[in-house]
């Protein structure tokens, strides 16, 4: 029911249904006008909260495609390769199992966060973009080039591997940087 509600108030609000016809189907036009101005009324106050429940999420997402794609798709590497192909495997469900963790996390504090009418989606994206971009600039730079726990890929010019995996990051990083000054800006 409350879906239909949400829509019927949207189409009320664009001028396609009028109070009665909302009325004729049973529907009260005070209630939902005040859940609708309650629904994200506490943004402003969650705001940094929005913004590390996305950071997680980020995180926990980009680490998932990473160890799916990278490690188990396409075999180019382990989290840490300098030891057996058994440690690499233990190494990859360690990883695995942070990246669930990380995502599950991050969804129980959005769900408090709309249990608290604190949701604000742009600033949860880029919360996202954020997360998504620092961990791939860290694990590229890192664990890559400081710690070599592992390369992208092996047997192959690397260069282009980093340089892509690098400017991606930090594209994610931009947009992700720009949409949280985009909500720093309308809470002035």
């Amino acid at each position: 029911m409350t879906v239909l509600r949400d829509i019927c108030l949207r189409a009320h609000l664009r001028g396609r249904l009028k109070e009665n016809q909302l009325e004729v189907i049973g529907l009260d036009m005070t209630n939902m006008y005040e859940e609708q101005k309650h629904k994200h009324e506490n943004r402003f106050q969650y705001k940094q909260r929005n913004m590390w429940t996305g950071i997680l999420f980020g995180l926990g997402v980009v680490a998932f495609i990473d160890e799916v794609i990278f490690h188990q798709l396409l075999h180019w590497h382990h989290f840490y390769d300098k030891s057996t192909a058994a440690i690499g495997l233990v190494s990859d469900g360690l990883f695995h199992a942070f990246s669930f963790f990380a995502t599950i996390g991050s969804a129980f504090l959005l769900a408090d966060l709309h249990r608290k009418h604190g949701f604000w989606l742009k600033r949860w994206l880029g919360g996202i973009f954020l997360g998504a971009g620092s961990f791939q600039l860290y694990d590229g730079i890192i664990q890559h080039k400081f710690m070599k726990l592992h390369q992208i890929r092996y047997n192959v010019e690397i260069l282009p591997y980093d340089i892509v995996w690098n400017i991606l990051a930090a594209l994610l990083i931009i947009i992700g940087i720009v949409l949280l000054l985009q909500t720093n800006q309308k809470d002035r």
